[in-house]
């Protein structure tokens, strides 16, 4: 099969090279890549993957049988639906589906209206009213942006000052552009979060191994939220009872839930969970796999990954056996200095020859290739991934990886996977 894969970062390297294993991958893909991925897909650049014509003139040019999108951007447009259109198959929701991340609003309406677990919240369109709210309800909250931002819209309150002051960064000085026009204001839940992904053809659910993303920019989960610095597999906070009750209480009853909607969800279903001590409840949905968490679950799938997502498109999931590797992975992100705010690119990095010769796993997720040197070329770097048979083993073999590889003014969390140690 000849198979592309859509985006250009960590997330998508790892779908890359988890494709690239398969026996049915005769030729990849990757649109646009990075110099990661150019390893083992051919990348191709000057296509706006944002643009649905230029995806699908694309496709039917180089005849490609699967097409997987990584970013929620096209998702949310409805790419999936135009390549569809064609005959080509594609593995991903459809744009009405996917705005079950597209619409933080939309997805807590769902949520309210078939009684899935989740925070209690107010919408607010206007930024005095909101202001009013919170100062009114003086507790701590959980303050998101309706729409797309990169993984960054959401803003965790202590009281009501730094509440009015995050409603002023989303709504008013539109940190995250359009996606501020409205704001979500949840309840701030305790417990500890977790991720559960899952594929689903819309009808069969089969979650994959649970992962803990680590948010914040600084050790000991301190500073600003990221796009992520690290994220483990599995996550000892996901019980088995626990699990059974996220596919019972939250996985089925939204891939029903979205049936019932006329939104049918095929792809990847994936949860943001916080474990409370009443049990599981939804933090955020998206519609595509988790970055980094991806980094860390399909190292540790066995089975082909080509199979399993045609029988999501196919709708043969429930036909399609699924196996997990007993072990354990930690991905360790090598950001550049002053992420997630202003940071420089261009950087040299060096020590990647030597991580690869030892056969560490190393995902690009903003680089770049500059006269044959590789360079930064964004927030976060790269993903270094150790596998083992447990956590603590992958973690040190993570670490023994990021020591390897450098570049000017490089950052990276020092205690990831530091929750799953202290359980040991």
């Amino acid at each position: 099969m000849k198979i592309a894969v859509i985006g250009s970062g960590g997330r998508e390297h790892a779908l890359a090279w988890k494709l690239s294993q398969s026996r049915h991958t005769e030729k990849l893909y990757a649109v646009p890549g990075n110099p990661g991925m150019a390893d083992i897909a051919e990348c191709v650049s000057g296509i706006d993957i944002e643009d649905n014509d230029a995806i699908v003139k694309f496709a039917k040019d180089k005849e490609i049988d699967l097409v997987v999108i990584g970013p929620e951007v096209p998702l949310t447009n409805g790419v999936v639906d135009a390549l569809s259109a064609e005959g080509i198959k594609a593995f991903g929701p459809t744009g009405k589906a996917a705005e079950l991340e597209g619409s933080k609003v939309y997805a807590k309406l769902v949520m309210k209206r078939y009684g899935i677990p989740t925070a209690r919240y107010e919408v607010f369109g206007d930024a005095g009213r909101a202001r009013v709210y919170v100062r009114q309800m003086r507790q701590p909250f959980a303050i998101k942006a309706d729409g797309l931002a990169a993984g960054k819209g959401v803003i965790l309150t202590k009281d009501a000052d730094e509440a009015v002051a995050a409603i002023d960064t989303i709504m008013t000085d539109k940190a995250f552009g359009e996606a501020g026009s409205r704001v979500v204001i949840e309840e701030f839940m305790q417990g500890e979060e977790a991720s559960v992904l899952a594929f689903t053809d819309g009808k069969t659910i089969v979650p994959m191994v649970p992962s803990q993303d680590h948010k914040a920019v600084y050790d000991g989960d301190k500073g600003p939220n990221t796009g992520g610095m690290g994220t483990y597999a599995p996550a000892p906070v996901i019980t088995p009872d626990i699990m059974e009750r996220v596919k019972k209480e939250i996985l089925e009853p939204m891939v029903e839930a979205m049936n019932k909607e006329g939104r049918p969800y095929k792809g990847c279903l994936y949860a943001g969970l916080m474990i409370t001590d009443k049990g599981p409840r939804v933090v955020e949905f998206n519609a595509r796999f988790g970055d980094p968490e991806t980094q860390v679950v399909l190292p540790l799938l066995k089975s082909d990954l080509v199979e399993v997502m045609l029988a999501c498109i196919d709708g043969t999931l429930d036909k399609t056996p699924i196996e997990w590797s007993d072990g354990a992975a930690v991905c360790v992100v090598m950001a550049s200095g002053g992420y997630p705010g202003s940071y420089e690119k261009g950087k040299e990095i060096t020590g990647l020859d030597a991580a690869k010769a030892d056969g560490d796993i190393v995902f690009h997720a903003g680089t770049k290739n500059v006269d044959g040197k590789i360079v930064t070329n964004g927030g976060r770097v790269l993903g270094v991934v150790g596998q083992a048979e447990n956590i603590k083993a992958a973690v040190d073999k993570a670490y023994e990886g990021v020591k390897k590889i450098s570049f000017d003014k490089e950052y990276h969390r020092t205690d990831i996977a530091h929750r799953a140690l202290e359980r040991l």
